[in-house]
């Protein structure tokens, strides 16, 4: 088994799943270029609609080829990394079987960035926002870890290994391993960033962030701050606001509502609060267009979108990679010809390359962010990564 699928059914109540394993694809697209993304992701669209499963992403870079502006706001990708990738498959493994276990030794997260750069980066963010610059910044920065190849050289087990550890971590939500060959992603998100089935399209923001507490009883007035906060709810309602700007490019005139706002959802060591904004796509609506409307995620740029993300580029050296872009699968819709994608925010998100493991941990900032309650804020969201710390 090369690649695991463990979505949330975005539109069902309880604990629907989307489970799904798949092998060797059949076919693998790729884009290196920001031209050549959109004929990858009308591939993708056709190879769905003639019955194929088509599991894969695209990096936070690949906005370049949906916006000019968005080109001068981004890093070129880091060499030899695609902008997107497709694994197209015939269809779902009849049954998920596991590989053998793989030692590894205990893995220590480290950072380039310290408290005084945060801070310093936070005062920028504060000074651009007062200039009316923007009023949202997803600011975020990486951590990395070296670890000692499996002696047998096989990472695709060892990322086997460590996406289970990391499930037991962080369960629940949009999770995803896809083995890219050289690289393995490995996902615990959270986050929806779309589901669409050619009709009917959801996205469900998340943003606003609280620690669980320690007690039931400290853990529930957790929740419940967050849900009367003001701050947090402002930080929410701007990208809900920023993503129904995009939703109206691709939907029918008068159909995108909001029909679950402020909704707070517990996660192992923090609360989350998520809105729900929905629409209904023209017939007209390609793959390619749902994109070009709404990649990147507002809630991993902030707002305005395009002065966002040239700031992002000015305080983020690197590039993010799949970090921040979206993961997900096209499959084959309910009526013959038709298509249903689903894709996450990939947040919380794991890359396995060269012996090397990278991960992002992002925090939104606000007029009113405080940095020291931020820099809190972005160590609670590495909690799910202490996992790894005893070795598997």
């Amino acid at each position: 088994m090369k690649t695991v699928l463990d979505f949330t059914a975005p539109w069902q109540a309880g604990a629907a799943r989307l489970q799904h394993g798949f092998g060797e694809p059949e076919r693998i697209l790729q884009a290196h270029a920001p031209e050549d993304v959109p004929a990858v992701l009308e591939a993708v669209q056709q190879a769905a609609e003639q019955g194929l499963w088509c599991v894969g992403w695209l990096a936070y870079e690949a906005a370049a080829a949906f916006d000019r502006a968005y080109a001068q706001a981004v890093h070129a990708a880091a060499a030899g990394q695609p902008l997107a990738w497709f694994g197209l498959h015939r269809a779902p493994l009849a049954a998920c079987g596991q590989n053998p276990p793989v030692p590894c030794a205990a893995i220590h997260w480290q950072t380039a960035l310290s408290r005084e750069q945060f801070d310093a980066h936070v005062a920028r963010i504060h000074a651009a926002i007062a200039a009316g610059d923007c009023y949202q910044i997803n600011y975020t920065a990486p951590l990395s870890a070296e670890l000692e190849a499996p002696q047998d050289g096989d990472s695709s087990a060892l990322a086997q290994v460590l996406f289970a550890r990391l499930r037991q971590a962080q369960p629940g939500g949009y999770a995803a391993l896809v083995d890219c060959g050289d690289m393995q992603v490995l996902s615990l998100s959270p986050e929806l960033f779309f589901d669409w089935d050619g009709e009917r399209i959801l996205t469900r923001p998340m943003k606003g962030t609280a620690a669980r507490g320690k007690t039931p009883e400290a853990d529930a007035r957790a929740a419940q701050a967050m849900r009367e906060s003001a701050k947090e709810r402002a930080e929410n309602v701007m990208i809900v606001d920023l993503l129904r700007n995009d939703l109206s490019r691709i939907a029918v005139p008068h159909s995108v509502k909001v029909p679950q706002l402020f909704q707070v959802q517990a996660l192992p060591a923090v609360w989350q609060m998520t809105s729900d904004v929905v629409a209904r796509t023209r017939s007209d609506v390609r793959l390619v267009d749902v994109f070009e409307a709404l990649f990147p995620c507002g809630s991993i740029t902030g707002a305005p979108k395009r002065q966002a993300m040239r700031l992002i580029r000015e305080l983020e050296p690197e590039p993010r990679g799949v970090y921040c872009g979206a993961l997900g699968v096209v499959r084959p819709g309910a009526e013959s010809g038709s298509i249903h994608a689903t894709f996450n925010v990939p947040i919380r998100t794991v890359v396995l390359r060269n012996g090397g493991l990278s991960c992002g941990i992002g925090s939104g900032i606000t007029a009113s962010a405080n940095a020291a309650d931020e820099w809190m804020e972005w160590q609670h969201k590495q909690t799910f990564l202490k996992v790894l710390e005893q070795g598997v």
